[in-house]
Order: structure tokens, then C-alpha cells, then sequence
């Protein structure tokens, strides 16, 4: 059973969704550890309603979350702005052929073209066009102005220390994927 302190605002406890089902599980099986469902269902939660303030940002500038992915890579790699496919796949953790819809949508929209890889006859680049550099230029601000709103409830201090105890958590998280568990 969990012995978390709940959080307070002026002595007043506040309880949310994850609290109450907890209860519930307390009250129906008070033989199971529920702890994990503590930091798993705030995770899942949360994520739920970070992705629908995001799709809510990404609308009007014609993006979701992974087209946004595939043009902040390119961009935040610096110029000329281009990355291999497969890179890309690594970065927006996307399978060849999602990352082929993605880039169709993409080019079809003019955010990006296609090349030859001078280095790799096989290969090809994905290239951001001056119009997709334009728009991730103003997108990524849009994006950090309601990731600030989203932390708002949140002192500094409490944003690092999440940031802090979440780190450990994907590292493991991802080192496993990668070991096919």
C-alpha cells in the first residue's frame, strides 16, 4: 500500500484521478503494493493531456506532433539542415516506412525536399526547404511558450527535479527496448 504525502495548497490536500482509483484498489485489494500505479498513471495521465495541448499548438501551423518531430530534427542539427533518412528514423524513433509517410506529407507540403547524397550514390538527404525552416522557426517558439504553460504549476527547482528523477527512468526505459525486452 502507498504512504505518499499528498501535495498541499493552504492545508487543503488536492487529490487527483490517480488518488482515487488508488483508493479504490486500497479498498477492493488491500493485499497489492499499488505504488507503481502511483508514477505510471500520473505518467499516462499526464502524457494524455500534454498531447492534446500539443496537437492544439501544431494545428494552425498544419503540423501533429511527428511532423513537428521530423522538422525540429532537421533544424536543431544546424545547417545545411539535412540528415539521412535513417538518422532520422533514430531521432524521431520511427520505422523506415513511418518515417516515408512522414516525409511524403512533408515534401508534398514544401517543409522539405529529397537530394542524392554526394558522399553515398545509394543514399539520399532529407533537406529542410527555406518555407519548412520559416515554419519550425515559428513553431518551436509557439511549442516552448505552451510547454511553459503546461510547467507552470511547477516551481524551477520541481522542473529539475522531475527532469532529474524521469532521466534514470527512459534511460533504462530505452536501453531495454534496444535489448529487444
Amino acid at each position: 500500500m502507498t504512504s505518499a504525502k499528498l501535495p498541499t495548497s493552504d492545508n487543503v490536500v488536492q487529490r487527483d484521478q490517480i488518488d482515487l482509483i488508488l483508493s479504490q484498489w486500497t479498498r477492493e485489494r488491500s493485499d497489492l503494493d499499488t505504488s507503481p500505479m502511483e508514477v505510471i498513471g500520473r505518467i499516462l495521465r499526464t502524457s494524455h493531456r500534454i498531447d492534446r495541448s500539443l496537437h492544439a499548438v501544431f494545428k494552425p501551423f498544419g503540423l501533429d506532433f511527428g511532423l513537428f518531430d521530423v522538422l525540429a530534427s532537421l533544424r536543431r542539427h544546424g545547417p545545411p539542415y539535412q540528415l539521412p533518412p535513417s538518422e532520422l528514423n533514430q531521432w524521431c524513433m520511427l520505422t523506415s516506412g513511418a518515417m516515408t509517410k512522414r516525409l511524403d506529407r512533408l515534401e508534398e507540403a514544401g517543409l522539405v525536399r529529397r537530394r542524392d547524397d554526394p558522399a553515398d550514390r545509394r543514399g539520399v538527404l532529407v533537406e529542410l526547404s527555406a518555407a519548412g525552416l520559416a515554419l519550425i522557426d515559428q513553431a518551436v517558439v509557439a511549442h516552448l511558450e505552451n510547454e511553459r504553460r503546461i510547467l507552470s504549476p511547477l516551481t524551477a527547482e520541481q522542473r529539475a527535479e522531475l527532469a532529474a528523477l524521469l532521466r534514470p527512468l527512459l534511460i533504462h526505459l530505452e536501453q531495454t527496448k534496444t535489448q529487444g525486452k
